[in-house]
């Protein structure tokens, strides 16, 4: 009796701290969503107020989709997104092999060298990386983008996926080798399927950064063609006057693939983390 009413009032202040941080987390993007279906006289007027009839206003996503060219601004977030996710995964990943798999010299040194990734911002090599982009002629591609995200991502699947694939079984791997399977099969038919919620977990994480970011899309892909979601919502904020109708409705648009891609991996996502956290 004594333990439960001691982890009782525990687990309502857990809970208490949990939902008061979802709460705070969420309110800006609520307030978002609210706002970009009202009137630019109700925006200012009554900000936390949800639309009414009478201030229900769709102008700011009608002008979204006809004044700038946004379905393709969003077709290039979403193919530079999922390929830098494709790329991050697989190459994260057999990297991430290689070193819990095998032991050679300079494993553990190769290991703390791509870990350094993590906390070294690569803005910081912005002006090197846009020199390299120059000469290969890749500035306003959406390779270049794919190319930055790739590497921005690497160091931090490799980290996580490392620490999950020393965990998987070395019998396993083994009865694999001696039923003639090769090192590739070994990898993608007995390994990956083990750590699926540690890659759903790397997806997530590398997934909101390469989406929200303004940064490179703005220093390496600035023209019509290869404008992002991000950068494309820019065009509505200026120097004197702001159009906070589209600004609200671009953004809007621009947080449901996030929120798509946190429903589908929700379950491997709060797996892989909670594994991780038992690790």
């Amino acid at each position: 009796m004594s333990r439960a009413t001691i982890s009782l009032p525990r687990s309502v202040a857990a809970h208490a701290i949990l939902i008061t941080y979802t709460v705070i987390a969420l309110f800006p993007v609520f307030l978002i969503l609210i706002n970009s279906f009202k009137a630019r006289r109700s925006i200012f007027g009554a900000p936390m107020a949800p639309p009414t009839p009478e201030t229900f206003d769709l102008v700011g996503y009608r002008m979204v989709l006809t004044q700038g060219d946004f379905l393709t601004y969003f077709q290039n977030s979403f193919v530079v997104t999922v390929a830098s996710l494709f790329f991050v995964l697989l190459f994260g990943a057999m990297a991430a092999f290689a070193l819990s798999e095998y032991r050679f010299r300079g494993n553990r040194l190769m290991g703390l060298y791509l870990a350094l990734g993590i906390m070294i911002p690569i803005r910081l090599g912005t002006v090197a990386i846009l020199q390299m982009m120059v000469a290969s002629g890749l500035v306003n591609t959406l390779t270049a983008l794919v190319l930055v995200y790739t590497a921005q991502g690497l160091p931090l699947a490799i980290f996580i996926l490392t620490e999950f694939m020393s965990g998987v079984s070395d019998d396993l791997k083994n009865a694999g080798r001696i039923d003639g399977l090769s090192e590739y099969r070994i990898f993608f038919r007995l390994v990956l399927p083990l750590v699926r919620p540690a890659m759903a977990t790397v997806a997530v994480f590398t997934m909101i950064p390469i989406w929200n970011d303004l940064w490179f899309p703005l220093i390496l892909a600035p023209s019509e063609a290869t404008k992002t979601v991000t950068l494309g919502a820019q065009m509505f904020i200026g120097q004197y006057v702001t159009n906070w109708n589209a600004v609200l409705a671009a953004l809007s648009l621009a947080i449901l693939p996030v929120l798509v891609l946190y429903l589908v991996f929700s379950r491997q996502l709060i797996r892989g983390i909670t594994s991780g956290a038992v690790k």
